[in-house]
């Protein structure tokens, strides 16, 4: 049986609207992930940057899908600047998608600002696990082409001696700033959302 979705999420753009709107935020985002700032308490090669804000808007106004593309949209251009020969990227785009494809579904599914908080919590909690294994596995070992693992360990040990292992620094230090950063994207994105969805939909507000 095919759940039945709440009235407020069914389609209300055509499908041109959609495409340019879903371009549109990829381009937001796409300077989005160009700013960056530094994190207190984190090492410096870590940085905070609101790109996921674009891709979690489009995956609520526009549908789960036109979040992933957001999401693939901003590191497909971010790619040609890369300094992690792809994976950082391909990482970021992994995580992205985790986490604006699940507070889509949620929010298509369930409706109003339960759905969207509910599917949100899930996709940030998501996104901030899947990370510790995909730095693990793929962007470290990358990273330490540029830089000894033990030089990557001793920036964390600077700030928690008692980490010891890659496994501990990303436990301890990489999950829950991911998951901040999911949650950060939402506080901003649920004030500004019922503004600017009419706009995203092509209708008056």
């Amino acid at each position: 049986m095919t759940p039945k979705v709440p009235s407020n999420t069914r389609s209300e753009f055509s499908p041109i609207r959609k495409l340019t709107m879903t371009a549109m935020l990829g381009a937001v985002a796409t300077v989005l992930m160009f700013i960056s700032i530094s994190v207190p308490l984190m090492p410096s090669f870590i940085k905070l940057d609101l790109s996921e804000l674009p891709a979690l808007i489009a995956s609520f106004a526009l549908g789960p899908i036109s979040g992933v593309l957001v999401c693939l949209i901003k590191n497909l251009i971010n790619l040609f600047f890369s300094t992690t020969g792809g994976v950082g990227e391909l990482s970021n785009f992994l995580l992205g998608s985790v986490f604006v494809l699940t507070a889509g579904v949620f929010y298509r599914y369930m409706g109003g600002r339960k759905g969207a908080l509910i599917g949100s919590l899930c996709g940030a909690a998501a996104m901030a696990v899947i990370s510790v294994f995909s730095n693990y596995y793929v962007v470290y070992p990358v990273y330490t082409a540029f830089m000894p693992m033990e030089t990557i360990l001793g920036m964390y040990q600077a700030i928690n001696p008692h980490v010891e292992t890659l496994w501990d620094a990303l436990i301890w230090f990489n999950m829950p700033f991911t998951f901040v950063k999911g949650m950060l994207s939402v506080v901003i994105t649920f004030p500004i959302y019922k503004m600017i969805s009419p706009l995203l939909k092509g209708k008056k507000s």
